[in-house]
């Protein structure tokens, strides 16, 4: 990711897991970037494999890991294998049984979590190389709470990003958007390591992912 001019980088996040804590819940919750700086070479090539795939009979609107087939995921993580030097990949871990009772409000826990992630891969980056830094997400999950969840995210960030860090936050419909298709896959890949012990996926496209933070391992949040 070595630029020569100054321009924006673009962040897409994705999640895995639900928001019940209780033991019917999922037992990790993830959260995952993908940072990208245009031009977005990979796109083309899932586009092209999307349309092969049409042509080959398939009704496929968009790429979805878990409900795409194994053979189309194949062919999926064959096209981010072999563009794994245009990624950077970091993904917060929740083992959710260790989440304190006041951040089980998906209002607090969403947003937090995001700003720990972000903070963490802002960190990172060459901010000098950096005219914005523009985050895209996922329609919010929380559907009942989404505006508390936005305002949340906007004021937590505000505190956790460096003040001369220009921003902004989008919510996107995946559909739309082959960048958070690809921390889609990324992100399940992730997840199934956790959730599982099934690493077979993340194996494929481990040379993006730069980190797997445990938040919560000791018992604590684990601060970056």
């Amino acid at each position: 990711m070595n630029l020569k001019n100054p321009q924006p980088i673009y962040i897409f996040l994705d999640e895995g897991g639900n928001f019940d804590f209780s033991p019917t819940g999922t037992k990790y919750f993830t959260m995952t970037s993908v940072v990208k700086f245009r031009p977005f070479q990979a796109y083309s090539e899932l586009v092209d494999l999307r349309y092969d795939l049409i042509e080959e009979g398939l009704n496929l609107e968009y790429f979805h890991a878990s409900e795409d087939r194994q053979a189309i995921r194949n062919k999926v993580f064959e096209v981010l294998n072999n563009n794994l030097n245009r990624f950077r990949v970091d993904s917060v871990i929740v083992e959710k049984r260790k989440t304190g009772t006041v951040l089980q409000d998906a209002a607090k826990f969403y947003p937090m979590m995001l700003g720990y992630l972000l903070r963490y891969v802002v960190g990172k980056l060459d901010m000098s190389m950096i005219t914005e830094v523009i985050v895209i997400t996922d329609r919010i999950p929380v559907h009942k709470k989404r505006n508390s969840v936005e305002k949340s995210v906007k004021q937590t960030l505000k505190e956790m990003l460096p003040l001369d860090v220009q921003y902004r936050v989008l919510h996107h419909d995946s559909k739309s958007s082959v960048g958070l298709q690809i921390a889609d896959y990324f992100n399940w890949a992730i997840y199934r390591t956790w959730e599982r012990s099934d690493n077979r996926s993340l194996k494929i496209i481990e040379g993006a992912v730069k980190s797997q933070f445990d938040i919560f391992s000791n018992g604590r949040i684990n601060y970056y």
